[in-house]
């Protein structure tokens, strides 16, 4: 089995529909399972599981959170929780809440830059998502200084990226937070990509001790951001803390580079997943 558990549609900051990447992960990359792993919403299940019954590929219904520990960002994974659980719902608000407060002091500081983007630059890129966000600003860019910015990622280089000239802290929640959160909703909850090159190693092995203390089920070992050692030593710390690990794409379509991020780049070991969704 061909298994991604990470990915991105324009529900968030992909650019795929919920049911064009849903055919994209069967018909192009070979797929069995998908998981769809939007930032903070679940606004593309319906889609994307209409897309995966007609077709005959597995979807696992997800989520990326927006989290923080010690004030360094995390992202987690959530998987097949009730997405209507007044707790978890009323804290996605909040986090969403804070893409939209941020967005017109970053483009405040943009135009303080040079570089005039209006809200309205930016609505056209996130017309389908639950929340306008940085990859969004970073589209705004490139479409009106395409000389300056010819990728998202010459956008985030040095604008967007935490420390960068544009870059404005949000909201986000509380890791171990919203680990008892998706917990309680009834989901797993997995560590995205937890020493890529835009996350701090802070997520140590002590760390983790806690989060699995707090409910942590697994840990995203195969990512396109980590070194082979970092993958090493993640597996030994997954293997030592009894966790489930896994590998995925992070595709988001065009809105990141194939390869490295393209669809089942990475996937999760067949014996891993079913030991994930046995828990």
């Amino acid at each position: 089995m061909r298994i991604d558990l990470h990915t991105h549609s324009n529900r968030s900051d992909g650019t795929d529909t919920p049911s064009e990447l849903v055919r994209n992960a069967k018909q192009i990359a070979g797929l069995d399972v998908v998981a769809l792993t939007d930032h903070d919403a679940t606004v593309g299940w319906d889609e994307a599981q209409t897309a995966a019954d007609q077709i005959g590929i597995t979807l696992v219904r997800g989520i990326e959170i927006s989290t923080h520990y010690d004030g360094h960002s995390v992202h987690l994974l959530g998987y097949e929780f009730d997405p209507h659980d007044p707790a978890l719902t009323a804290e996605l608000a909040k986090v969403r809440g804070g893409r939209d407060t941020r967005l017109p002091r970053m483009l405040e500081r943009l135009a303080d830059e040079g570089y005039e983007v209006s809200l309205e630059d930016v609505a056209r890129h996130s017309v389908h998502a639950a929340a306008s966000g940085r990859p969004h600003v970073a589209d705004a860019l490139v479409e009106k200084y395409p000389e300056k910015f010819p990728h998202r990622s010459a956008v985030f280089a040095g604008w967007l990226n935490d420390g960068g000239r544009a870059y404005v802290r949000r909201y986000s929640a509380p890791l171990v937070q919203a680990i008892g959160l998706l917990k309680a909703a009834g989901g797993l909850a997995v560590i995205a990509h937890p020493w890529s090159s835009s996350r701090s190693h802070g997520l140590t092995r002590e760390v983790f001790e806690e989060l699995v203390d707090a409910g942590l089920d697994g840990i995203e070992v195969d990512h396109a951001d980590h070194t082979e050692d970092d993958k090493q030593r993640l597996r030994q710390i997954a293997a030592d803390l009894d966790l489930v690990v896994t590998g995925s794409s992070d595709y988001h379509g065009q809105g990141k580079p194939q390869p490295p991020y393209g669809l089942g780049g990475h996937t999760t070991d067949e014996e891993q997943y079913r030991r994930l969704f046995d828990l």
